[in-house]
């Protein structure tokens, strides 16, 4: 009877080491679980700030702004567009006024 006692006794003590062990184990993984999750709040958060950060740097009048203050860059006319005969590639300075049969920038007729 004693040797069952005690290979008993050896059976409890590891099962109660095990549990301790997987305790533990268990309490690391919830930690770096609630560790995870509030990261990945966080770069949510950080992703919407910078969503709306950047639909407001590229609002049409702020891009507007840049071109003409930075870029130097002005609105198209027809006093000012040059056009590309397709076949020579010479930029041919056409006035305001463009007849019907005249291409287009795009080599396309009006």
């Amino acid at each position: 009877m004693t040797r069952l006692n005690l290979v008993l006794l050896v059976a409890v003590i590891a099962s109660a080491l095990y549990l301790v062990r997987t305790q533990y184990e268990s309490r690391s993984l919830f930690i770096e679980l609630d560790r995870a999750t509030a990261l990945a709040h966080k770069l949510d958060v950080e992703f919407d700030r910078l969503q709306v950060e950047r639909r407001a740097q590229a609002t049409p009048l702020r891009v507007e702004k840049l071109a003409k203050e930075q870029l130097k860059m002005r609105t198209a006319t027809p006093a000012i567009t040059q056009y590309v005969n397709a076949t020579t590639g010479a930029a041919i300075a056409m006035p305001a006024a463009l007849p019907a049969s005249a291409p287009t920038a795009a080599g396309a007729r009006r």
